[in-house]
């Protein structure tokens, strides 16, 4: 009995291990004056609802091997924000182009991570067919967003802002980053919670077969 024992103890370990790494990652990227960008009444849409469907290896693998693709392209809430302008906009105003949806904020460590590759990929693929739609979720509000982009020299992204910090909610994000990919009519393709290369191979392939 103590030679299956150990070995069936040691992997209950190894798991509730990987778990608590797991939900480490979402808990402490938060902060408890954004506490309510990741609580809401409705539960997150649980990993097991989401499936990748067929696709290149190339696309499965490296950066986006994290990437979860929706069954079928969903609806999204049509979120509200700001521009740099302070004018009101809406998702709703991008339909007609692919749009990858970064949410951030100032306090995120993996978010000042990534926004380089962010602005690289807009360089290199923003359009008016695409575009990066960085949203930051933060209520420190549009200029302490802005000096963050500039601080990391994010010159391609333009300035969105939600200062209420409640928009993620209607998303039902788990933490930040979260980048949503968004095709030409509106419907979510699929997301990537935490930090990613994305100007990668793997990550413009997968936008570029969005776009098409």
């Amino acid at each position: 009995m103590s030679s299956v024992g150990g070995p069936a103890k040691a992997l209950a370990v190894v798991a509730l291990a990987a778990l608590a790494g797991f939900g480490a990652i979402y808990v402490t990227m938060g902060r408890p004056d954004n506490a309510d960008i990741t609580s809401s009444g409705t539960a997150p849409m649980p990993v097991a609802a989401l499936s990748v469907p067929n696709a290149t290896s190339e696309v499965k693998t490296g950066q986006m091997a994290a990437f979860v693709h929706r069954k079928t392209p969903e609806p999204l809430p049509d979120i509200t924000f700001k521009d740099s302008s302070g004018a009101d906009r809406k998702l709703s105003d991008f339909k007609g182009r692919t749009i990858l949806l970064n949410l951030w904020a100032t306090w995120c460590a993996p978010c000042r991570e990534e926004m380089p590759a962010l602005n690289r990929l807009q360089e290199q693929l923003g359009s008016d067919k695409f575009e990066v739609v960085a949203l930051s979720l933060d209520r420190q509000g549009a200029d302490a967003s802005q000096k963050f982009l500039d601080d990391v020299k994010a010159t391609a992204l333009r300035l969105y802002v939600d200062s209420t910090a409640r928009q993620g909610t209607q998303l039902k994000l788990v933490g930040m980053p979260t980048t949503i990919l968004i095709n030409a009519d509106g419907l979510e393709v699929g997301r990537l919670a935490g930090s990613a290369e994305w100007d990668s191979a793997e990550a413009k392939a997968l936008i570029e077969a969005a776009i098409r």
